[in-house]
């Protein structure tokens, strides 16, 4: 079977290629970059999907795995997720009068929302209900349904969502992990999450058996289980919080966003408070199983740093401070609009 892969450089595409490879599949890896050099039986076409004829590259393809748009925290503040829906509209156009007959989307756990009504976990039947702050969210919502679309104007052809945790790879976090971290220096009174992290590798795996087998339709994919809320507090405990109530810590959140202080939208902010944990059932019936635990994938995908050097009381210490800081340029933010804008009003 002939297997397009866009996005093929990435943590996630550079390690599905040579396993599709193996597989005994014929890989062609699309990136805009070719930087990394291909594995054996992966062919490398240099293409940004923004600009180029897509109806050259599946002309003779029987599947497509996109993995391009991914998160990219730089590009957060503009609109994370903004080329997904353009990119995604131009590959699908050009699948229109192709051979090609299943293709892999990859998408986000986050297209079900964290709500506090969420079941825990959330199965595959559960609804899509993104976060409408969360415009990565969101973008990748409206890709899995124009991806629908394009498979249910044909019935010959196969359409398989990816829904990961969070996914993370030793040689770096991923965007969504690093926005989920820089989130998390604000904390609402109204719970704190569990945690659930997806290593590349695994994900990669699961792109292994979405072609292998063409499922119909959405796929969990996560570890067994998920972490506990105490125990993401420990692993996170060298990180200063500031714990709010939650009307507030939503005001400090768009106030340190607009401030230019954090790369973390204020839409994120619910991901840090309600639960949005998968069951990996339905991929596991499939033959997928996980070869890392959560907590070796966040292990993995962690930057330690200065602060994991200190102890408990330390860091505990530093924690109160930040959050009498991050208090303290609150209400002095507040003072400022406030008097920005009596000022601004004219004296009549």
């Amino acid at each position: 079977m002939r297997v397009l892969v866009t996005g093929s450089t990435g943590a996630v595409g550079r390690r599905a290629c040579p396993r599709l490879a193996e597989a005994g599949h014929e890989v062609v890896g699309v990136d805009r970059f070719s930087s990394v050099r291909p594995a054996p039986g992966v062919d490398i076409v240099t293409a940004d999907l923004a600009v180029t004829d897509l109806r050259r590259l599946v002309d003779d393809v029987d599947t497509v795995v996109h993995l391009a748009s991914s998160l990219r925290p730089q590009l957060a503040r503009v609109d994370p997720g903004h080329a997904i829906p353009a990119v995604a509209q131009r590959l699908l156009a050009a699948l229109e009068d192709s051979p090609v007959t299943h293709l892999v989307v990859l998408s986000t756990a986050m297209v079900y929302g964290a709500w506090p009504d969420n079941p825990v976990p959330l199965t595959e039947e559960a609804e899509v209900r993104p976060c409408p702050n969360f415009r990565f969210a969101v973008r990748r919502t409206d890709l899995e349904e124009r991806a629908m679309a394009w498979g249910c104007a044909n019935d010959d052809r196969v359409v398989t969502m990816l829904r990961p945790a969070v996914t993370v790879a030793e040689e770096k976090p991923g965007g969504l992990a690093r926005l989920l971290s820089a989130a998390v220096a604000i904390r609402s009174e109204e719970g704190d999450p569990m945690g659930q992290f997806l290593h590349a590798d695994d994900l990669a795996e699961a792109v292994v058996v979405a072609v292998d087998q063409r499922p119909l339709g959405p796929l969990n994919v996560a570890p067994d289980g998920w972490i506990p809320a105490p125990l993401m507090a420990e692993l996170g405990g060298q990180v200063p919080r500031l714990r709010l109530p939650a009307g507030l810590a939503g005001a400090v959140a768009r106030l340190r966003w607009s401030l230019g202080l954090t790369e973390a939208p204020p839409g994120i902010l619910p991901y840090t408070v309600y639960p949005w944990v998968v069951s990996n059932d339905r991929i596991r019936s499939l033959g997928w199983e996980p070869r890392h635990t959560n907590e070796e994938a966040y292990v993995a995908g962690h930057e330690p740093g200065a602060l994991d050097q200190l102890d408990a009381r330390s860091r505990q210490l530093l924690s109160l401070g930040a959050a009498a800081a991050l208090l303290t340029g609150f209400l002095a933010g507040l003072v400022w609009l406030v008097r920005r804008v009596t000022g601004a009003s004219p004296d009549r």
